[in-house]
C-alpha cells in the first residue's frame, strides 16, 4: 500500500484548463504518445493520424490489403463499426512499428509508420479472431491483445452481457488465449514491474486483473476496485503514484482508482437523463445506438480513451469515438511510461 500523499487527492480536471489537439480527427480512439512529443491516434478512414509536435498533420492510411478492398471513403465511423477496416486499439512494437487491433476486419495487424499494413493474425486455433479491440506491447516484446466477444453481430454481446471475451498473446511460439470468459473485453494494461495485467470489461462495468507469469501465462484472477463501477469502463491508464485513470463511456467521466481503493471523479461531463434511459435499458437488454448516442458530451464525445505524455508525461490525451479533436490538460502526477519509452528487455530463453 502506498503510504505517501496521493496528488489526486482534492484534485479534478478544471474545465478551464482544458485545451484542444488536433483537427478533423475520425474517431481517434486510441492515442500513442511519444517522448518528443509526437501524437498518433487511430483514424476511421483507416489507418492513423500523425500529429507532429508543431501540430502540422499527416493522415497514414494502411496500404497492402485495405488498397484491394476498396473501402469507400464516404463510410462514416458508425457505419464502419460493422464493417470495414476499422484501426481501434493502437501499440509500437520493438521495431517503432505500428501495432493495429482492427475492429472492423477483426484482425491483429501491423503497419509501417509510412502506412504499408499487412495482417499478423486473423484467426486463432482455426477459428475467426473475433471482435479485435486491443494491443498492448511489453518490454520484452510480447504483443498482448484483446477480443471483445466472439459474438456476430458484435453488438448482441451488449445486451446480452456475454462472457465470451479473452484475452490473447503473440510472442516468439506463436499466437495463443492466456484468459477467457470476459464480459466485453476492452483495454489492458501492464503495472510498473509487468507483474499484473489488469482488464477492463466494459459490459461488466468492473476491471479484473490476473498475474503475469514468465512464459506468458496468467493466474490469480481477481476483480480489481469495486465489483461496479457505477458506468462502462473503456480505457486506462496508470501513472506513477499507483492510481489507475479510467474513462467511462456513456457516463462521459473519467475517474481514478487510488491503491488504496478511493474512486476519485476526476471530470464529469455526462448527462444524466441521458445516461439514465440507457442504464435501464441496459438492465433490460435492450439498448441501441440512438440511446448510446444520446449520452455523448462535449468535451470528449464517447470519452474512450486516456493517454500521458509531453516530455514530463503530465499532459494528459483523451481519445473518443465522436471527437474531432483531442482534449488535453496537464496532470499533477506523471503517467507510467509505456514499454515504448523504455528500454526493451530480453525475453528469458
Amino acid at each position: 500500500m502506498t503510504t505517501s500523499h496521493n496528488p489526486l487527492h482534492g484534485w479534478q480536471v478544471s474545465r478551464n484548463d482544458i485545451q484542444w489537439k488536433g483537427k478533423d480527427l475520425l474517431r481517434p480512439e486510441c492515442i500513442l504518445a511519444e517522448p518528443d512529443g509526437t501524437l498518433w491516434t487511430a483514424d476511421a478512414r483507416g489507418g492513423v493520424m500523425k500529429i507532429a509536435p508543431d501540430g502540422m498533420q499527416t493522415l497514414i492510411a494502411q496500404r497492402g490489403e485495405h488498397e484491394r478492398a476498396g473501402q469507400p471513403s464516404s463510410q462514416n465511423a458508425a457505419q464502419l463499426m460493422m464493417g470495414g477496416t476499422l484501426p481501434n486499439g493502437l501499440a509500437f512494437d520493438r521495431d517503432g512499428n505500428i501495432v493495429i487491433a482492427n475492429f472492423g476486419t477483426d484482425a491483429i495487424e501491423l503497419m509501417t509508420r509510412d502506412g504499408a499494413s499487412r495482417t499478423l493474425y486473423d484467426r486463432i486455433d482455426g477459428e475467426p479472431l473475433g471482435k479485435t479491440n486491443f494491443v498492448l506491447t511489453d518490454t520484452r516484446g510480447r504483443i498482448w491483445f484483446t477480443v471483445t466477444t466472439r459474438q456476430v453481430p458484435w453488438t448482441r454481446s451488449i445486451n446480452e452481457k456475454t462472457a465470451d471475451g479473452y484475452v490473447g498473446l503473440i510472442d516468439e511460439h506463436g499466437i495463443r488465449i492466456v484468459a477467457d470468459g470476459f464480459v466485453g473485453t476492452n483495454e489492458i494494461r501492464l503495472d510498473a514491474n509487468e507483474e499484473w495485467l489488469y482488464v477492463v470489461e466494459t459490459n461488466a462495468r468492473r476491471i479484473s486483473r490476473l498475474r503475469v507469469q514468465d512464459d506468458g501465462s496468467l493466474t490469480d484472477r481477481e476483480i480489481y476496485g469495486p465489483s461496479d463501477l457505477g458506468g462502462f469502463p473503456d480505457g486506462f491508464a496508470f501513472d506513477a503514484y499507483g492510481n489507475l485513470w479510467t474513462t467511462l463511456i456513456l457516463n462521459e467521466k473519467l475517474i481514478a482508482l487510488t491503491p488504496d481503493g478511493e474512486v476519485l471523479t476526476l471530470l464529469d461531463d455526462g448527462n444524466p437523463e441521458a445516461i439514465a434511459r440507457y442504464e435501464t435499458h441496459y438492465r433490460d437488454g435492450t439498448t441501441t445506438p440512438e440511446l448510446m448516442g444520446a449520452c455523448r458530451g462535449s468535451l470528449a464525445p464517447m470519452m474512450a480513451s486516456i493517454t500521458f505524455g509531453g516530455a514530463d508525461l503530465r499532459t494528459v490525451y483523451l481519445g473518443s469515438l465522436g471527437g474531432t479533436t483531442l482534449a488535453t490538460f496537464r496532470s499533477p502526477v506523471p503517467g507510467l511510461p509505456l514499454a515504448h519509452w523504455q528500454p526493451t528487455r530480453a525475453t528469458p530463453a
